[in-house]
């Protein structure tokens, strides 16, 4: 039985040695593999070309610029070498003018009122006409105001059931000059569905917001009232780039994006020429067609300063199916600040919670994501700490899609702790970027080693995620 063992084994290790293939070696790490293309010199390469378009271009990267609209078709062009889909869709937002003084004048007493017709005004001088109210306050339906004739007047109705423009739209059918909405929203707002997305684009007769101290005062006379709307505001058109590989699963999309606009009288590299090279530095080294099991979109995002409104409007332009197709998003704003913190995400809400961000309204996979980028700075040497969520990013409109989200930022206006400065260098005390939306947030004021292991994080998550969403740090399925 041993010799027969014993020549048993033998033809095994001949027939291995003359026709079976080598043992496997360790399996490819696409996500390390491209965090290693991704360097400090490619990412600076890119800073140079968006520091030499805020020199020469007028107004930096302001959105609405030439200077912005050079740096959306230097990345729009980038992309298109490199063999990606890229869209440059053109949004809208509201720019202020002129601010004004919105007046109600009752019985001789000037009140401030908020203008909610943002493009119409009235005329010079103001508009004189007596109030009249529906018979149900809401003012929705033409039902609603009875047996009440206001042509000629201004209908006075509450902030309920419907949208301003619905309210506006039933008072001026009737005959209606105008439209006062009572309303005192607070620090909650307005209440849902009364000012709808591009609502003013919809108002076309004058329209104000009063408050119930207002309201009173109107009830107290039947005279004509005078109503002054002269805030005066633009339409600013702007673009966004986005770019999608075409390979892996157009239905599991992993978003990777950042912010192109910059303020006014600012170069804005560290803010945020850092989180754009280093993302468009990461769709160069994967290439437009790599072999990948999810498709990844590179999105750039314009007025980010002036209200989030380019991923806002493409959030809430996307439908049902457009978004469940979203496999989670990942933001990057800041990646050099001179002195640097080295912060992600808080995606699972274990720092200290941000209370105008509920616990159960951060997506599920969100942690993960956290998990992830936390991963590979401990590797790189760096202990990450957490950046509470907020509402004043690019992530905000995907987070309350549902969509997972998290990503990296090196900190901007907030000023660095004793503890912080122990763990990883710079000054106790001082802000993070200490030439935050200034005239010195220069190329010559970005942290390079900051840079270098901040954009090497950035290609990291993308290949990670490219390659899979599942596993203990991946993301639910969705759709």
């Amino acid at each position: 039985m041993r010799a027969t063992a014993l020549l048993f084994s033998v033809v095994l290790s001949l027939a291995g040695c003359s026709s079976a293939p080598p043992p496997p070696g360790p399996a490819a790490d696409p996500a390390r593999e491209l965090a290693v293309k991704v360097t400090v010199d490619g990412i600076y390469a890119r800073l140079e070309k968006f520091s030499d378009l805020a020199m020469t271009g007028k107004g930096g990267r302001v959105e609405g610029t030439p200077g912005y609209d050079a740096a959306v078709e230097y990345v729009a062009g980038t992309l298109r070498d490199k063999g990606f889909d890229v869209q440059t869709p053109e949004v809208e937002r509201l720019a202020l003018a002129h601010p004004g003084n919105p007046t109600l004048t009752v019985g001789g007493r000037g009140f401030s009122v908020d203008q909610a017709s943002l493009l119409v005004n009235t005329p010079a001088g103001g508009l004189s006409a007596a109030t009249l109210r529906p018979r149900k306050p809401a003012g929705c339906a033409a039902a609603d105001y009875g047996d009440v004739n206001v042509r000629g007047a201004f209908a006075v109705v509450d902030d309920t059931a419907c949208s301003a423009v619905d309210k506006q739209n039933v008072a001026v059918g009737l005959g209606a000059v105008g439209l006062l909405v009572v309303s005192d929203p607070g620090t909650a707002g307005a209440p849902a569905g009364l000012f709808t997305p591009g609502y003013y684009q919809a108002l076309k007769s004058p329209v104000a917001v009063i408050g119930k101290d207002v309201d009173a005062q109107l009830r107290r006379t039947s005279n004509p009232v005078r109503l002054v709307l002269d805030v005066k505001s633009v339409l600013v058109k702007f673009r966004n780039v986005l770019a999608q590989t075409k390979t892996g699963d157009p239905h599991n999309v992993v978003v990777a994006g950042a912010h192109l606009d910059a303020v006014p009288g600012s170069p804005g590299i560290n803010d945020n020429a850092t989180g754009v090279a280093s993302v468009l530095e990461t769709a160069v080294q994967l290439g437009g067609s790599p072999q990948v099991k999810n498709a990844v979109r590179f999105a750039f995002w314009g007025a980010e300063e002036t209200g989030l409104e380019g991923s806002t409007k493409y959030v809430r332009g996307l439908d049902k199916t457009a978004l469940s197709d979203i496999a989670l998003y990942l933001n990057f704003d800041m990646l050099g600040s001179l002195n640097a913190g080295y912060f992600t995400y808080d995606g699972d809400q274990s720092g200290q919670p941000n209370p105008d961000i509920p616990v159960a309204s951060v997506p599920a996979g969100s942690a993960g994501v956290e998990r992830t980028l936390a991963g590979y700075l401990s590797l790189a040497g760096i202990r990450p700490a957490d950046m509470p969520l907020g509402r004043s990013s690019d992530y905000s409109a995907f987070l309350a899609a549902g969509i997972p989200i998290g990503g990296l930022t090196t900190g901007s206006n907030q000023r660095k702790t004793e503890v912080q400065a122990r763990l990883w260098g710079g000054k106790a005390g001082q802000q993070f970027d200490p030439n935050y939306h200034s005239v010195r947030d220069t190329i010559s004021n970005v942290d390079r080693r900051a840079v270098s292991i901040m954009g090497p994080a950035v290609a990291f998550a993308v290949g990670t995620y490219a390659a899979s969403t599942e596993g203990v740090n991946g993301v639910p399925a969705r759709g």
